[in-house]
């Protein structure tokens, strides 16, 4: 349903469809889509009920805020894939996210939402949780800067951290954030084994820190993208 000119009435439709008994449906996207946050409110009131089953839901450009991600925090239980991106949700937003339950999702994707260091934070604090699933966290076009990166950094070291895919794309990250990032993978050991930073400034010394650890055998990083 991307992309069909779905509104707030139209999510009232979707949401008793959630709640239906049995509801077979496992996989929702309503990506471009002009649902606004009272929308994804009305949806969220599908999502809740202990008859929803769905698992994937991908809402991005669909004007959401951080009240749209209040309505949503209750209902992250439910997913193991969500996909914001494009939305105008900032630290603030996040931070409402990162309140709900994120013990099943495993893949998170929030580019291109005005995330910052302090979004970092919360999203650190899911990354340390003992209860967390999460597996993919994407955050390209945010402005996360070295800042952002260190906190992020800090959380792969922590040994409830199960994150394998790390996308940090064009985040304004320079060698100092990159060097952060390789000391928290030699530490653990750290499970990321995917690391994209395209579009970042880096130098030399960043791209000789990440290649000495793709090489050691002892490091489980398989995947990194410097340019």
């Amino acid at each position: 349903m991307i992309r069909c000119g779905v509104t707030d009435k139209g999510c009232s439709v979707l949401a008793s469809a959630l709640t239906s008994n049995p509801s077979h449906l496992r996989e929702l996207d309503l990506s471009e889509n002009k649902l606004q946050d009272s929308g994804v409110k009305k949806l969220s009131g599908g999502l809740a009920n202990p008859h929803c089953k769905l698992k994937i839901l991908r809402l991005m450009h669909c004007g959401i805020t951080q009240e749209g991600c209040a309505a949503l925090r209750s209902t992250c239980s439910h997913f193991i894939d969500l996909d914001l991106s494009g939305n105008k949700l900032g630290d603030s937003g996040v931070k409402q996210l990162s309140a709900g339950h994120f013990c099943n999702i495993e893949i998170l994707k929030l580019m291109n939402c005005g995330v910052t260091d302090e979004g970092c934070a919360a999203l650190a604090s899911v990354m340390k949780s003992n209860s967390t699933d999460l597996k993919e966290l994407y955050l390209d076009k945010n402005e996360l800067r070295d800042s952002g990166v260190k906190v992020l950094s800090a959380a792969l070291e922590h040994p409830h951290c199960k994150l394998e895919t790390l996308k940090l794309w064009d985040c304004g990250i320079t060698d100092e954030g990159c060097a952060a990032l390789a000391a928290a993978l030699t530490s653990n050991p750290s499970h990321l084994r995917n690391l994209y930073l395209f579009g970042n400034k880096l130098g030399y010394s960043a791209v000789k820190l990440l290649s000495d650890l793709s090489d050691d055998p002892q490091n489980k990083l398989e995947n990194f993208d410097l340019y």
